[in-house]
């Protein structure tokens, strides 16, 4: 069996995965199976295909509409946005989502409850800008994700999955499971350095759906080592947090910055051609495992 993406443009081109024997696939491969009453979301969230300058006109662009439709509506947003690079700026904004939009399945804000519909897109879409605006100030990668709206996220990643079938590095045109909570893990706290995180905001990667990122390039070994020691020194120096949540060791497998493939790309042409094709067709039409 494989997984196929269609990428739609002047015309299309079609993504082959051949899906990876594990069990982890296969827990993937039923919730797909279980998605199609839940419509594509978003299905233009690429990252990285277009030069950085038209990444940064584009992200920042994306954020200024989404603040300016939520506080036509209702002024939460105090602060200005300056630019991508303000980290300090994008955790306050990421701090508005939290509060303002809920927990998945428990968004019983009053602002939630009260606001029109495109106000409350534009709040969940704050999420998504923020992220964005800080893929490019970190050097931002070919990728692209595909999510479903709607679709519970209830499901636990088994954590003898986690042991086994994860992995520290990140390969060209592999398949992984998505991160689909709202928070934040100990990866994306080290990286931000976030002061306005609640204390149910963080969130290790726990739960699966049918959600899933395609991701074009390959980690070095430096690259990986950088990271886990970065880690290991923000765990330390907050140990008391996590440790009082249950996490006494760096090495829990939800602490660790695992990645969970599940299908690996059938490589056709040179790896640039591809990308270049990719470029052309930032919009996923359609997706189908058969």
């Amino acid at each position: 069996m494989s997984l196929f993406i269609d990428l739609v443009g002047n015309n299309t081109l079609t993504l082959e995965f051949q899906l990876l024997d594990s069990p982890l696939t296969k827990l993937w491969v039923e919730r797909m199976n279980s998605r199609g009453e839940y419509p594509l979301d978003h299905p233009d969230r690429f990252y990285g295909f277009n030069s950085h300058e038209e990444e940064i006109k584009r992200a920042e662009f994306y954020i200024r509409s989404c603040i300016n439709i939520i506080n036509d509506y209702q002024p939460l947003i105090e602060r200005p946005f300056t630019n991508y690079q303000d980290q300090d700026c994008l955790n306050y904004l990421h701090n508005i989502f939290e509060r303002f939009h809920g927990q998945l399945e428990q968004q019983d804000t009053e602002f939630w409850l009260n606001a029109p519909h495109d106000v409350r897109q534009a709040l969940a879409n704050l999420n998504l800008a923020v992220h964005r605006c800080e893929s490019i100030s970190r050097g931002v990668r070919p990728r692209f994700v595909c999510t479903w709206y709607g679709m519970p996220k209830t499901l636990h990643i088994p954590v003898e999955h986690m042991l086994k079938y994860g992995t520290m590095s990140t390969f060209f045109g592999t398949v992984y499971l998505n991160y689909c909570e709202i928070g934040k893990t100990l990866e994306d706290l080290t990286k931000d350095r976030d002061t306005y995180i609640g204390d149910n905001m963080f969130k290790p990667h726990d739960f699966y759906s049918a959600d899933f990122v395609v991701k074009f390039w390959d980690d070095s070994t430096e690259e990986i080592k950088s990271r886990i020691d970065r880690m290991q020194e923000y765990y330390n120096q907050q140990q008391e947090f996590f440790q009082s949540r249950g996490y006494t060791k760096f090495d829990d497998p939800r602490l660790l910055p695992l990645r969970f493939p599940v299908a690996q790309l059938i490589e056709t042409m040179p790896r640039e051609q591809l990308l270049e094709e990719i470029k052309q067709r930032q919009h996923v039409n359609r997706v189908y495992i058969q």
